[in-house]
């Protein structure tokens, strides 16, 4: 069995699917390895203009696996200290790869998006959602710290410090309305439309310049780490001169507007 699979439904959108259902797609090593390697393989697909993750069954992400973590690799001779630290290190891997992905990337959560799952979804650049799907910072709930994975950085500029930090210490259920209410779904749909609905976002980007979306993509991402309003400007207009001096795109764009057609972007 393939705990990770990997789909291409319509043109230049590939769908991740974490396959594990019956843990609740839970971040066993047996299934995050695969998933990293097929994050990676994904990137590198320049055929895929928009990457879709989601999870079989009826989560999206329990996160650790309580029962069975699974195997990690190259860890002979280690003592458990190290091998927490490699593992930790592959973990995080994982969401700066689905941030450094030059694809956008929409995150279909189907339910459970729990600790680490959170994380998961919270690296992606757009959040669909059905009714049951639900986040917990659950680390606080097991005696530890509810911050992993670059949560307590990326979750307050999703949804604003004053949720975030009461979510994360209280370690209760965001519920999908409340998510979408506070920015951390951008919407809610039926179950039997989420697939579909995020392939019509997929397609709605993929139809756009490739270099437009991916250095949109990379100035949103930057933005969040921004110094300062000011350099982040400046990084802004060159990304958007790059584009218009380099390209014919905005040449191509006016001309398809007066032509009544959609524009054929070459980049």
């Amino acid at each position: 069995m393939s705990f990770v699979l990997v789909e291409k439904p319509y043109p230049h959108v590939t769908v991740i699917t974490l396959n594990r259902p019956e843990r609740m797609n839970a971040m066993a090593f047996d299934v995050m390895i695969p998933f990293a390697e097929q994050l990676q393989a994904v990137a590198n697909d320049n055929d895929t203009r928009v990457v879709v993750i989601t999870g079989a069954g009826e989560g999206f992400c329990s996160g650790a696996d309580q029962k069975v973590s699974g195997t990690i690799p190259h860890i002979d001779g280690l003592t458990p200290t190290v091998i927490a630290q490699r593992a930790g290190k592959m973990l995080d891997d994982i969401v700066l790869g689905i941030q450094d992905m030059p694809q956008p990337v929409i995150a279909a959560i189907n339910g459970a998006a729990i600790g680490g799952g959170l994380c998961l979804a919270a690296s992606c650049d757009i959040r669909i959602g059905t009714p049951d799907a639900y986040f917990r910072a659950a680390g606080i709930n097991n005696g530890l710290t509810a911050t992993e994975l670059g949560l307590s950085f990326i979750l307050p500029r999703i949804i604003g410090a004053g949720h975030s930090t009461e979510l994360m210490l209280t370690g209760r259920d965001m519920g999908a309305e409340e998510a979408e209410r506070v920015g951390l779904l951008s919407r809610v749909v039926p179950r039997d439309q989420l697939m579909a609905t995020s392939f019509e976002i997929a397609e709605q980007i993929a139809a756009k310049s490739r270099i437009g979306i991916e250095l949109t993509k990379k100035m949103a991402l930057a933005g969040l780490e921004a110094s300062s309003f000011r350099a982040h400007m400046r990084h802004e207009m060159t990304a958007q001169l790059y584009v218009r001096l380099t390209t014919r795109n905005w040449d191509e764009a006016v001309a398809a507007r007066a032509e009544g057609r959609k524009p054929d972007f070459k980049d």
